[in-house]
């Protein structure tokens, strides 16, 4: 007679029928906030059967339980094998693991901005084609501004995050799903009722029951102490403290780390408090044994009849491991009536009183940035320079393939530069296009931080090398649309015997000197000096409040304007031009012109004009005055006084 599971209290569920795989036995272990994995055995008296025609398929193993409940176990066969034969029997083996399980075979590298724990899990989730999952959170994450997965998987990625918020998972088994609960809170789950402890002794084996039962204490911390660095808020206090010692001798030990990864106070005490609930998860832990339906991971019972009284209270199931067998089609015949109850179900478990928050261990390791990165600095479209009040850019990773190479690409990004205090240091924002290197505080690729610039191929250093390779300085271009022309630059010309220190100022060029200004030219090696300056359009020096000297120590000074005016205005004060040895000597083409008040002295080509209102000639020995014709006159009165007159 062919193989069949019906009236069969244990039954499999396949894509390749009903009664073609039957169950034989299966154990495996379930765990809060981590994949379960059921090592299931089935025969079958189809000795052919492709392995792949199950491998990734959705498969149910059905329980009759208690009261003629069923219940079920569903997961994807992520291992599947054939391991001979008994009987007129091939024996088939298969792993059965959660859907959660395939984000292990996933890895990626990307970049999450501007959102939630919560929400970044259920767009990796969504992405990765899973929808059979439910969201039972009592407290709200606070969005992240930055969260990279780097080298990671899908799988190790969202569990970090889950572990990081304090949010741990189960799984709710169907007829033909299995549902992912992520929750944080006692409240979500479902309550069994009641189980009954009967000694070993006792041999209840027909009823359900507890027959082991055991509790563990350990000494744990009792306060965690964290601590970060806000750099928007640099004297900002961010330390955060929880603490709840155990009620024991050595309770109070504290748990002190850094950087705790947040950057508001508020944040910090719901961080240092799911830490510190964590470790205490432990503190104290039941375990047990027994052959109950009921003891389920992720669900409430009440011990009852427990001979310690304090003992029958309500658990939390954190852990099972099963045993489920069935030889009925080995033992017997085809036709043999079906088994029963009696032992097909042996079940190790651990739980945590239900006072006691349950928070998942923090083993996923967050992925570290094994040294300095490059990138291309990014910003929106039309723009050169991108940047914010901190000086801060954006940048298209290269490992980022998600990545727009725009505004959006990655978060704000400090920029180390030579100097940097209160208003003062040194600014150079790297510019649109440029590859920078990138560096991650104590290897975290949440907190990238930009350390330097490097030239590549598109952009090559401003001096031709390596036939300039004695030129070194600073050489900028103008912005916006500025071309290889526009820049401003200071430039150092190392090469023996050249050397040259030079300077451009694109357009203006504003000198501030607060106190003495010295210029030497020539003199330090006693070498000839000279000291050029063209200026194309206007120049104006304005000596606010004191003087002005030229000296010429030893030779010639010569001024001259080829076209237009030479004007010299003394408004308060004297002018003086002293010539101690030498001549004084002025030329001009048309005239020269003395003018005080009514006073004039005017030199033409032709004559010489005078006039005051009053003229005073004195020789203190004696004047000559000699001309082809000489005319005196006098309208009014013409004097001559003398001590001797002489008229020829």
């Amino acid at each position: 007679m062919p193989i069949t599971q019906s009236e069969r209290i244990i039954s499999i569920q396949s894509p390749l029928g009903s009664d073609t795989l039957v169950f034989q036995r299966m154990t495996g272990q379930e765990s809060l906030g981590q994949l379960f994995e059921y090592k299931l055995e089935m025969l079958s008296e189809d000795h052919s059967i492709q392995f792949t025609d199950l491998l990734g398929q959705n498969i149910t193993v059905e329980l009759e339980a208690e009261n003629e409940e069923t219940r079920y176990f569903n997961g994807f066969v992520s291992q599947f094998d054939y391991s001979g034969t008994v009987d007129r029997y091939s024996i088939y083996h298969a792993k059965i693991r959660p859907w959660l399980w395939f984000l292990t075979r996933t890895a990626d590298c990307r970049i999450f901005q501007e959102l939630n724990a919560t929400d970044i899990i259920q767009e990796v989730f969504r992405d990765n084609g899973f929808s059979d999952f439910e969201l039972s959170v009592s407290r709200s994450c606070t969005p992240r501004e930055y969260c990279v997965q780097y080298r990671e998987s899908d799988f190790d990625f969202v569990s970090r995050l889950m572990e990081e918020e304090g949010i741990y998972y189960y799984f709710k088994h169907e007829s033909s799903k299995h549902t992912l609960v992520l929750t944080d809170d006692i409240s979500s789950h479902e309550n069994s009722g009641k189980i009954l402890y009967y000694p070993p002794d006792q041999d209840r084996r027909d009823e359900q029951h507890i027959d082991h039962w055991r509790t563990k204490t350990q000494v744990r911390s009792g306060k965690y102490v964290a601590d970060d660095f806000d750099f928007v808020k640099p004297k900002q206090d961010l330390e955060s403290r929880s603490a709840n010692p155990g009620g024991h001798e050595q309770s109070d030990k504290e748990i002190y780390d850094y950087p705790g990864n947040y950057y508001e106070k508020g944040l910090g005490d719901d961080l240092t408090r799911i830490r510190l609930e964590e470790l205490q998860s432990v503190a104290e832990v039941g375990r047990g044994r027994g052959n109950s339906s009921k003891i389920t991971t992720g669900k409430l019972f009440e011990l009852s009849d427990y001979p310690r009284e304090d003992q029958n209270t309500e658990y939390l199931v954190t852990e099972t491991q099963l045993d489920i067998w069935s030889d009925q089609y080995i033992s017997q015949s085809a036709s043999s009536e079906s088994n029963t109850r009696e032992d097909v179900l042996r079940c190790k478990f651990r739980t945590l009183k239900r006072t006691t928050p349950f928070r998942s261990p923090s083993i996923t390791p967050k992925t570290r940035v094994k040294g300095p990165q490059t990138a291309i600095v990014v910003g929106p479209s039309g723009e050169e320079i991108y940047t914010d009040k901190h000086g801060r850019v954006k940048v298209q990773f290269h490992w980022d393939r998600l990545g727009k190479s725009d505004e959006n690409s990655s978060c704000w990004i400090r920029v180390s530069q030579n100097w940097a205090g209160k208003r003062w240091g040194g600014v150079f924002l790297p510019r649109i296009g440029q590859e920078v290197i990138v560096d991650f505080l104590e290897g975290d690729p949440d907190r990238p931080i930009i350390t330097g610039r490097v030239y590549n191929g598109d952009n090559t250093p401003p001096y031709g090398l390596p036939a300039n390779k004695t030129q070194s300085g600073i050489k900028s271009r103008s912005s916006k649309e500025g071309s290889e022309d526009n820049f401003n630059e200071l430039r150092f010309e190392d090469k023996k015997g050249q050397e040259e220190v030079y300077f451009h100022a694109e357009k203006d060029f504003n000198r501030v000197v607060e106190n003495d200004d010295t210029l030497k030219v020539g003199f330090d090696k006693m070498d000839p000096g000279d000291q050029t300056i063209d200026i194309y359009n206007n120049r104006t020096v304005t000596i606010d409040q004191g003087d002005d000297t030229l000296t010429v120590k030893t030779g010639d000074r010569t001024d001259t304007i080829e076209k237009g005016d030479d004007t010299h205005t003394v408004k308060l004060g004297n002018l003086t031009v002293n010539v101690n040895a030498g001549k004084s000597y002025h030329e001009a083409a048309q005239s020269i012109e003395l003018v005080c008040g009514a006073s004039s002295i005017k030199l033409e080509p032709a004559k010489i004009s005078i006039k005051s209102p009053q003229i005073e000639i004195k020789a203190d020995a004696k004047l000559d005055a000699e001309s082809p014709m000489t005319t005196v006159k006098g309208t009014a009165v013409l004097t001559l006084k003398g001590g001797v007159i002489l008229i020829n």
